[in-house]
């Protein structure tokens, strides 16, 4: 990640999560993002951590379509943070990287969080997770938060 910092120093604690970087550049750069991750990005519960749609602590349930030119990311609520599943589309994908490689992508864990910036292709989308990363480059990408039924803790 470039502007998100995973691995925060606050204080005497360490390893804090700090979307301070990304807030404060992604003004400069929303107007160079695709209209679809535009509004995903800017999206002011986006990184907020009391939000119940922000992506931290979503797990990633499902890649559909890797290799395919659309794909599509389902992530998991957590009960005790979120209300909804989110679902992102991409469209015109033209690189999908799964760090570490054996990984499968849904054994990367919960996330921690995420980072879209302007690419050549249109945009780069990397998400980091406890056990890897999952980075995808398209032209485009639609998210959609969808109710979910909280009553069975995962």
């Amino acid at each position: 990640m470039e502007h998100v910092n995973v691995d925060a120093q606050a204080g005497d604690l360490s390893g804090v999560l700090d979307p301070a970087g990304c807030l404060e550049y992604l003004p400069s750069i929303s107007g160079d993002l695709p209209p679809g991750a535009r509004a995903f990005a800017t999206d002011s519960d986006h990184y907020d951590f009391r939000s119940r749609r922000c992506v931290k602590d979503l797990t990633l349930q499902a890649v559909q379509g890797a290799g395919h030119e659309e794909m599509e990311v389902e992530f998991r609520h957590n009960c005790w943070k979120h209300d909804q599943d989110l679902v992102i589309r991409y469209t015109g994908v033209s690189c999908l990287v799964i760090d570490p490689a054996d990984a499968t992508g849904t054994d990367l864990g919960p996330v921690i969080l995420d980072e879209i910036l302007p690419h050549r292709d249109g945009c780069s989308h990397e998400i980091a997770c406890w056990n890897g990363t999952l980075t995808i480059i398209c032209r485009d990408l639609q998210a959609t938060w969808t109710e979910t039924d909280c009553s069975s803790k995962p």
